[in-house]
């Protein structure tokens, strides 16, 4: 099918949206405009994980009830989207009725296949992370590895389990086989080697006394809520449709990537499809799998208050250019670093002395020949060529070195025919005709990138006369 279905992690929202959900949003955004370039018909969906015992505990300490803390921080997750120019052709809420029917119906067919049992449990529970821990899996301190810190609680009560367990040779055939892509290949080792383990089977209910009343009901128990890794991994399903509308649902699913943080990989790599195994349903394409940002080389953290508001940045710097560092500077699948000093650096280097310095540069001159130009037809084949397939492994930044590569190409184009000095009117028009041609081609390669770039640079040299403008990105002092 010419179908591609794209979603990001489904973020909690316990909090305000930081850095590290910027650059979520915009990998996938890049994914879905690159693939409508090449005629996929797409969706990009997101959403709220409304239904974690965290947005309980934080919606108290606000002194606020659930729904209303949970529906204010979900908006503020849509609206950096759109700030970002990152289009979510679905945001699906995690406390929305669909979602609530297309979950029950999930345990159900997994209740169905006899993957669900109820027994007494007591273990080690991470708020932050929403999940049970072994002792092994512990720091020396007896602490999670994601939330230093943060004293595990020492939960003992009747729950739900499902029969994980029943899954590892099957899960561990679709990893090694690649049905279940996990990239980059260091993820997929991860997750393997926490298969070859051998795993156990996990709680997926919790009491309405610690839960609050608050999540997905269990099906035929008014007294258990669904555990929120249960029901906030189906969003992806519940979004396009799943019990709601089967049309729907038919055409988009299975997802063809979920774009995810490292973090998280266990649930989207193991439980998840142990889930879909177990109800009878087809389990995703492919795993995309980015790391963590860091803060000028510090860990992000509101202790040592270096959380970085990625609105703020826009604010100072323009949507594009923070567009770019995300993509440009740091690595697709490995960790990085945020620092506003190196932000400004590239913007300089790369925007307005690269891109912004060339498109003003043959602008200018192209206005002062007071010639007319033709147009020139972007052809397809371009999809074809290294940063395009750059581009379709996920490999951000070096598609975009490819693009200015081309830039700094045309810009010695520019300084050794030196078209300011030809008196030859029709070797002008040539030169001039073959650079603009390079620039559009340069604007529509951009299109994934920086679209508010790419769009103005399309416009002003649409021809047939080109007019000079202001910079794209004036200079940084």
């Amino acid at each position: 099918m010419n179908k591609f279905y794209i979603t990001t992690a489904i973020p909690y929202v316990n909090a305000k949206p930081h850095v590290g959900h910027a650059l979520e949003f915009v990998q996938a955004d890049v994914i879905r405009r690159f693939r409508k370039s090449i005629n996929n018909e797409t969706l990009l969906l997101s959403g709220g994980d409304e239904n974690a015992i965290k947005n309980v505990q934080a919606a108290e300490k606000e002194g606020v009830p659930i729904q209303e803390f949970v529906d204010k921080n979900s908006e503020l997750f849509r609206l950096l989207a759109e700030k970002l120019d990152v289009c979510f052709d679905v945001f699906q809420k995690g406390s929305a009725k669909n979602h609530y029917q297309a979950s029950q119906k999930l345990w159900n067919l997994c209740l169905e296949h006899g993957d669900i049992y109820k027994k007494e449990y007591s273990g080690l529970y991470c708020v932050g992370c929403e999940l049970f821990y072994e002792p092994e899996e512990l720091n020396e301190k007896g602490e999670c590895y994601e939330h230093p810190g943060k004293p595990l609680e020492k939960v003992t009560e009747e729950n739900y389990f499902f029969r994980l367990s029943k899954y590892t040779n099957e899960i561990t055939k679709l990893i090694e086989s690649d049905k279940f892509t996990i990239i980059p290949e260091e993820r997929k080792n991860e997750a393997l080697a926490f298969l070859k383990q051998g795993l156990k089977d996990i709680s997926i209910s919790r009491s309405n006394q610690r839960a609050k009343n608050w999540g997905v009901p269990v099906p035929n128990d008014s007294n258990q809520r669904m555990y929120v890794w249960f029901d906030a991994l189906n969003i992806y399903q519940s979004g396009i449709g799943f019990v709601s509308d089967k049309k729907k649902y038919d055409k988009w699913w299975p997802a063809n990537v979920h774009v995810i943080g490292k973090g998280i990989l266990r649930f989207h790599a193991i439980y998840w499809p142990a889930f879909l195994l177990s109800a009878g349903l087809k389990i995703p394409k492919a795993l995309f799998v980015h790391g963590y940002f860091t803060v000028d080389n510090q860990k992000m953290s509101k202790t040592l208050g270096n959380v970085i508001d990625p609105l703020d940045m826009i604010e100072k710097y323009g949507v594009d250019a923070l567009r770019y560092y995300f993509l440009r500077e740091i690595p697709p699948t490995s960790d990085g670093d945020f620092s506003e000093r190196r932000l400004k650096e590239i913007y300089n280097a790369d925007l307005a002395n690269g891109l912004g310095n060339l498109v003003a540069r043959v602008a200018k001159l192209a206005e002062k020949s007071d010639m007319e130009f033709e147009e020139t037809q972007i052809l397809e084949s371009v999809w074809e060529e290294q940063w395009a397939k750059a581009l379709s492994t996920f490999d951000f930044n070096i598609a975009l070195q490819r693009i200015w590569l081309d830039i700094s190409v045309v810009d010695q184009h520019v300084n050794q025919n030196a078209p300011w000095k030809q008196t030859d009117k029709t070797k002008l028009r040539g030169i001039l005709q073959e650079e603009i041609d390079n620039i559009r081609r340069i604007a529509f390669r951009l299109k994934p990138f920086l679209p508010q770039t790419a769009e103005i640079i399309e416009k002003q040299f649409a021809g047939p006369k080109i007019i000079s403008q202001k910079s794209l990105f004036p200079r940084l002092s």
